[in-house]
């Protein structure tokens, strides 16, 4: 299925969708930087991915807006962050230590360097977007996201993200994301681009990227 002028049938997901989606997720983000820096080993990231990606699946279901296509190749989770959200940091960790084992640590680092930089402005959040990797390169995560784009314009809100690579990082500017300072992965790791794409403006811009003063807290 090629997407042409952005149309693509977008619904809600729910838990019947479990199975297909977390499978897209997990197959979608094995390959990359972030992927090799977490868990070195193939196999082992597709075991503990899988884990991973159900507890992001259900968690999203649970705390933000999940959707998804007609045919289920693709996947997108949202979540509004319009005040500071807390987090139950010891419940998090013992999930995390759960699902990663051995790998939990860097799991850690990375959530806790993402929620840090997570601005103060009112937006909603992209957490995950995943194509079934047999159907990438076809338009199909940009028209997933125009819906949600449509409404936040509508909210007058913006939307942030994180890219892990300069293939997504060029598929966001396309989408009239603009890219803030990046962060840079602590031991050895990856380069991610922090993307916004500004609420508009009366004169028919976008607001720009917000200064952000790093919280702290502590898995």
């Amino acid at each position: 299925m090629t997407v042409t002028n952005n149309k693509l049938l977008v619904r809600p997901a729910t838990e019947a969708d479990a199975e297909p989606l977390i499978g897209v997720l997990a197959e979608a983000f094995h390959e990359g930087p972030v992927a090799d820096w977490l868990i070195p080993d193939p196999d082992e990231r597709r075991t503990v991915y899988h884990r991973y990606f159900t507890d992001a699946f259900h968690h999203g279901l649970k705390h933000g807006q999940v959707h998804t296509t007609a045919d289920q190749t693709a996947v997108a989770i949202w979540y509004p962050r319009l005040e500071p959200t807390p987090t139950d940091v010891d419940e998090r960790l013992g999930t995390l230590e759960r699902i990663a084992g051995a790998y939990a640590p860097k799991f850690v680092l990375l959530e806790e360097t993402f929620d840090a930089l997570q601005p103060d402005e009112p937006h909603h959040y992209l957490a995950y977007l995943a194509v079934d990797p047999t159907r990438q390169n076809r338009g199909i995560g940009a028209a997933l996201l125009a819906e949600h784009h449509r409404r936040l314009d509508d909210l007058g809100l913006p939307a942030y993200l994180e890219a892990s690579n300069m293939r997504n990082r060029r598929l966001y500017l396309r989408l009239g994301y603009t890219a803030g300072p990046t962060i840079v992965l602590p031991v050895d790791g990856p380069v991610i681009w922090r993307m916004w794409r500004g609420a508009p403006t009366s004169t028919g811009g976008r607001t720009s990227f917000p200064h952000t003063v790093p919280r702290r807290r502590s898995l």
